[in-house]
């Protein structure tokens, strides 16, 4: 079988432009964890290894996180640019039930991203994102090139 002409493309976070560290300090700090009932950790170091590549304060609080450790995060790093949760078992909605009254309760007025494979099977339900809005979610992502991007925007409105 011949590759000539065929090119390896690579799922996975893209790192941020410029690379490396700024001077002056860092981008911000970003608490990470994966859902409740979530076991995959595996793209939550890589995200986390980008993240700091690219000069960003990192709160890794790893796989099956509940949202008390979020909160707790968030009051251990009340100036953090977002709160991110990942999940790859499809079950978020159930994980993330009473996040929009932890948030109240907290203070949390950053936002609160979540990305992953976010429902069970290939079908993927019709509304979702709305769904996850109402539990709390800011912003919703399907890529995680989408993260290094909404993040960078985050960033560039807080130096402002």
């Amino acid at each position: 079988m011949s590759t000539e002409g065929t090119q390896l493309q690579t799922a996975g976070p893209r790192p941020l432009q410029p690379r490396g560290k700024q001077a002056g300090g860092t981008r911000g700090t970003v608490i990470l964890g994966v859902a409740a009932s979530d076991t995959h950790v595996v793209a939550n170091h890589l995200i986390a290894h980008m993240l700091r590549e690219n000069n960003y304060e990192v709160v890794n609080l790893g796989a099956c996180t509940p949202l008390q450790d979020f909160m707790d995060a968030h009051k251990q790093n009340p100036d953090a640019l977002a709160i991110v949760i990942g999940s790859l078992n499809g079950h978020a909605k159930d994980d993330l039930r009473g996040l929009l009254e932890l948030r109240h309760q907290y203070g949390i007025r950053c936002p609160v991203i979540l990305g992953g494979n976010l429902s069970v099977g290939s079908q993927k339900e019709l509304g979702l994102e709305d769904s996850f809005k109402k539990l709390g979610v800011d912003i919703v992502l399907n890529q995680p090139e989408l993260l290094a991007q909404q993040l960078l925007s985050l960033s560039s409105a807080n130096r402002r």
